[in-house]
C-alpha cells in the first residue's frame, strides 16, 4: 500500500508574543498552538489529502483570525480539490471569507489577512499552491528545490530575505483579487516536500535546509529544522510541515 507520512508542527519563536501561524493536514488543523514535538499523521493515498500552512500578517491586528480560517476551510474543501483549477477556486473563496470575516469584526479587523501555501496529494500527482511568501520545497536526496513562487519584491542588493509580500489572502481594507500560484507535478514513492512558513526559511539559507533533510526523515526532520531555526534566533512564528510518500 502506498501512502502519506505528514510530521508537522507549530512554535512562536522565542520573539513573537503569539503564534499567529495556522496549519492543515486533511481534516486535522493546529491554530495558534504551541508544539515541540512533531506529530505524524499517515493517510492511505487515494482521496485528496490537502496539507499547508497559513501565516498570519503580522503587524496587523487578527492575523490569527485570518490563518485559522483559511486553514479551516481547506479541510472542509481538501477532499474535493482533485484539480488545479478547484484548488484556485477553493483559493479564492479563502480570500472573499477573509474579507467578509474582516468586514463583520469591526474597524479592528479591517486589514487582517495571510499568507497561505501547501500541496493536495493526489494518487499520481502532487497540486503545488501558494499566496504569499510561505514556501514548499521539493526535497529529493539530490538537493531542496523551490517549487512555490514566493509573492515579493525584488530583493536589494546583498539581502537573502525581505518582509514584504505583493499579495496575500485579505490585508488591505478594500477586497484585491488575488491570482493564486498553482502547479501541478508527477508524484512517486520516496518523494518528500518540506511546506513551512517564513519563520523557518527567514533564518534558515537553503543549505541548511537541504543538509537537516539529508539527513533525517519524517518526526527527526521536522524536529531538527525547528531546532535549527530557534538556534538562529526564532525571529518569527514558525510552522513546517514535512510530506513523504512510501510504500508499506
Amino acid at each position: 500500500m502506498t501512502y502519506t507520512a505528514v510530521s508537522a508542527l507549530s512554535h512562536p519563536g522565542l520573539i513573537r508574543d503569539r503564534n499567529e501561524d495556522s496549519l492543515v493536514v486533511g481534516p486535522w488543523t493546529l491554530c495558534s498552538t504551541v508544539t515541540e514535538n512533531p506529530q505524524t499523521l499517515v493517510f492511505p493515498l487515494g482521496t485528496p489529502l490537502v496539507v499547508a500552512v497559513a501565516d498570519g500578517l503580522g503587524g496587523q491586528p487578527g492575523g490569527e483570525v485570518a490563518s485559522a480560517l483559511v486553514v479551516r476551510r481547506l479541510a472542509t474543501a481538501g477532499p474535493r480539490m482533485t484539480d488545479e483549477d478547484e484548488v484556485r477556486t477553493v483559493l479564492h473563496a479563502c480570500n472573499r471569507e477573509v474579507y467578509a470575516a474582516a468586514g463583520a469584526g469591526g474597524g479592528a479587523l479591517t486589514t487582517m489577512g495571510t499568507t497561505v501555501a501547501g500541496a493536495v496529494v493526489l494518487p499520481r500527482s502532487l497540486l503545488v499552491f501558494n499566496v504569499g511568501d510561505s514556501r514548499v520545497f521539493a526535497a529529493p536526496r539530490d538537493g531542496v528545490l523551490q517549487v512555490s513562487v514566493d509573492d515579493s519584491p525584488p530583493l536589494e542588493p546583498g539581502r537573502r530575505t525581505t518582509s514584504l509580500v505583493t499579495q496575500t489572502l485579505g490585508g488591505t481594507p478594500a477586497h484585491r483579487a488575488i491570482t493564486p500560484h498553482v502547479t501541478a507535478a508527477p508524484l512517486a514513492p520516496g518523494d518528500r516536500y518540506l511546506i513551512c512558513t517564513d519563520g523557518l526559511t527567514d533564518p534558515l539559507p537553503n543549505d541548511v535546509l537541504d543538509g537537516v533533510l539529508r539527513e533525517y526523515d519524517d518526526e527527526r526532520a521536522a524536529f531538527e529544522l525547528w531546532k535549527a531555526a530557534i538556534r538562529a534566533g526564532g525571529p518569527d512564528n514558525i510552522t513546517l510541515a514535512v510530506v513523504r510518500i512510501a510504500d508499506r
